[in-house]
């Protein structure tokens, strides 16, 4: 077959509408085959032809035959615009003879719907909003290009059929759509893909069937994901430079707080603290001049740290902006508790064998008593069930750390660090992948910890379509599949590729990875197929079962909304804890009947983390968070009740993991403080 070549844009022009314009966004791409030059557009839309070949067959799917017949024919037909021929395209509407091309259609105002039958609709039968008349009158901005927009609906203006105050120009939401693609096009205020997707089609708003055009560019906007670091001001005393940061220091770099595109050292601009503030001149000549909105204040640290540098394209701001202020994106921890509120406060209470949590936790999740709106109260049992009523002190979240450890290292993921679903049969007869996604959605919500072991290619399944997502080699756990696919991706020669192929020809062909190779270059297309077979498809049932299960409470369609908030939960190893954020998490409380020197107790209490995070105590800063919750990490929706510390006359430290409390003694001096803390704490640590 001949390669097809795109045509330069003056050159030929396109056969059915007649113009030489090579513009991609209006018309679509240009190509030429077999001396047919073709608008995408123009011949997508043509009223007498369709796509009767496969993909790669004639001009997108169209045969070269077909093509030709099309073309005489619109040579019979008189453009009622421009009055030349060639007008393919005709109004769907019954009794109406009007025929244009697509580039007039389009500068008259026609309809053109890019999908099911591909319909065009003329300027006088073209489909219409219609608007609720309360909804009408008055203007508020476009919330893509942010200018002036009138609330009267019209082939420039539409509505968004989810949200009631949202407006949009038809040039915003066809750029937004052709950069985005099916996958990721959606309300940019509500973030609703279907409803909304369905009336932008219907109103003539091409969505192309692709990934977004960030996610076929590698490391596509990879500048946001770097802070800026570089000293502005004028006159910059750094010995070092004005790229020199550190931190902690004078010599640390603080950014504008409005724009976050320019910086200073703290000593430069004669600033005491990192929590300051400071405007750059450009932005304190717009915030500061009379008449301005006053300046913003800096956002606070749980903000900031919601700002995740992963490239995920997040919905816009609800309501109109009417400055350019930095927003943070919605942060895990106000996602979870909002799916909290689901949860009503009666009881339900899961008997659960410690030593076998996975297999007691199915069989508690699949009682027809257990609901996940309820309150969950969890209670160990042995062989002796009455031993279970004996332990009430049985931290939900510590429950749920155990129960995510298992699944973690269960037969329903493979992988080292990273996990992808493997394929079990019986598992997935069982439902078991089903219940494993109802358990991290329910852990989630529930105040459990965060996952942390999918694998990128796991999390990109859970919000794209997974026949669009490309597995990597770290993805493969099975050595003889990887093994053929190191052996393919070492061949440098035609000969050794194609003695690859015969090699595992049977295994190629029963997974419906092989190909013809006639060049070195095609290794590349199978391997990626070996990839996209062993990863994804092979376990697609499974896959979709435990996208099922992790439907429950809403947490999948919150992960698809959110998907920058839920990476690092879902896929990232928490943090390393400090002594800061341990004096931040815990709440210092005193019976009233106790009067002692508080100030010098706290002390002790924060010396004491200080100390453990450099290593001068015998234990680690996870070990004090275990031993009071349960948990080495802070969960993604926050701890409930929130920990605290308590100071009583008792003799030794203890902890109340049902309520997160730390009971601590007062003791005279900080060394026996920190002595009876090290002794409590390693008496629970497990032995090596």
């Amino acid at each position: 077959m001949s390669q097809i070549t795109s045509s330069s844009p003056m050159s030929l022009p396109c056969m059915l509408c007649g113009r030489q314009d090579d513009c991609p966004e209006k018309y679509g791409e240009k190509k030429t085959l077999h001396n047919l030059t073709l608008h995408y557009n123009c011949l997508l839309l043509s009223s007498g032809i369709w796509q009767r070949g496969e993909e790669d067959e004639g001009i997108y799917g169209f045969l070269l035959d077909d093509i030709k017949k099309e073309v005489n024919r619109a040579k019979k037909l008189k453009c009622c615009l421009c009055k030349n021929r060639g007008a393919s395209i005709g109004c769907v509407t019954p009794r109406c003879k009007k025929s244009y091309h697509y580039p007039c259609g389009v500068e008259k105002e026609c309809i053109f719907q890019f999908t099911d039958s591909f319909r065009s609709y003329c300027w006088d039968h073209r489909p219409v909003q219609h608007v609720h008349s309360s909804q009408l009158g008055g203007s508020s901005h476009c919330t893509i290009c942010l200018e002036t927009i009138e609330h009267t609906p019209s082939y420039h203006v539409l509505h968004s059929p989810c949200c009631k105050s949202s407006w949009f120009h038809r040039d915003c939401l066809q750029y937004q759509a052709l950069s985005a693609g099916l996958h990721f096009f959606r309300c940019s205020v509500c973030n609703n893909k279907d409803k909304f997707q369905n009336e932008m089609l219907r109103m003539g708003i091409n969505i192309p069937e692709r990934d977004a055009s960030w996610e076929l560019e590698e490391n596509a906007f990879h500048e946001l994901l770097e802070r800026y670091q570089h000293c502005d001001v004028e006159m910059c005393i750094c010995p070092n430079g004005r790229e020199f940061n550190k931190p902690d220091s004078k010599w640390e770099i603080l950014r504008c707080q409005c724009c976050g595109s320019k910086g200073t050292h703290l000593a430069c601009s004669s600033l005491m603290k990192y929590n300051q503030g400071w405007d750059c001149t450009e932005c304190k000549n717009i915030v500061c001049t009379p008449g301005k909105r006053s300046r913003p204040g800096s956002l606070t640290p749980s903000e900031t740290r919601g700002h995740l540098g992963y490239g995920m394209n997040q919905p816009s701001p609800k309501g109109p902006r009417k400055s350019v202020v930095l927003r943070p994106i919605h942060a895990i921890s106000d996602i979870l508790q909002d799916l909290r509120l689901q949860l009503c406060r009666n009881p339900i209470y899961l008997l659960v064998k410690k030593e076998s949590i996975w297999d007691s936790s199915v069989k508690a999740f699949r009682k027809s008593s257990f609901s996940p709106f309820h309150t969950i109260h969890v209670k160990y049992k042995e062989f002796n069930l009455r031993k279970a009523y004996q332990e009430h002190n049985v931290s939900t979240s510590e429950y749920f750390h155990l129960l995510l450890k298992s699944l973690e290292n269960s037969i329903l993921f493979e992988g080292s660090e990273r996990k992808n679903l493997s394929m079990d049969p019986d598992a997935l007869r069982d439902n078991l992948y089903f219940e494993a996604g109802r358990m991290v959605a329910v852990a989630l919500v529930h105040g459990g910890p965060a996952p942390g072991f999918f694998s990128r290619t796991l999390f990109y399944c859970l919000i794209y379509e997974p026949q669009h997502v490309q597995p990597i080699l770290d993805d493969v756990a099975d050595p003889d599949v990887l093994q053929a696919i190191r052996t393919i991706q070492s061949c440098h020669k035609i000969n050794s590729l194609k003695s690859a192929v015969n090699q595992y020809f049977e295994y190629l062909q029963n997974t419906g990875s092989l190909h013809l190779v006639q060049a070195v270059s095609d290794k590349a297309l199978l391997v990626k197929d070996i990839l996209a077979y062993h990863v994804i498809r092979r376990v697609q049932q499974q896959l979709e079962s435990f996208k099922q299960g992790l439907k429950t409470l809403g947490v999948l369609d919150k992960i698809q909304a959110h998907p920058t908030a839920f990476w690092s939960v879902l896929c990232m190893k928490q943090e390393k804890l400090t002594a800061k954020v341990m004096t931040e998490l815990f709440t210092v409380a005193y019976p009233e009947d106790i009067y002692t020197n508080r100030q010098s107790d706290t002390s002790f209490w924060i010396d004491y983390l200080e100390d453990t995070e450099e290593g001068s105590t015998a234990v680690s800063l996870e070990n004090i968070l275990v031993f009071v919750t349960g948990l080495d990490s802070i969960p993604p929706a926050g701890f409930n009740p929130p920990p605290t510390v308590h100071f009583s006359h008792r003799a030794v430290p203890a902890a109340d993991r049902k309520h997160n409390c730390l009971k601590l003694p007062i003791l005279p001096s900080y060394i026996e403080f920190c002595k009876s803390l090290d002794q409590a704490i390693c008496k629970t640590l497990p032995k090596a």
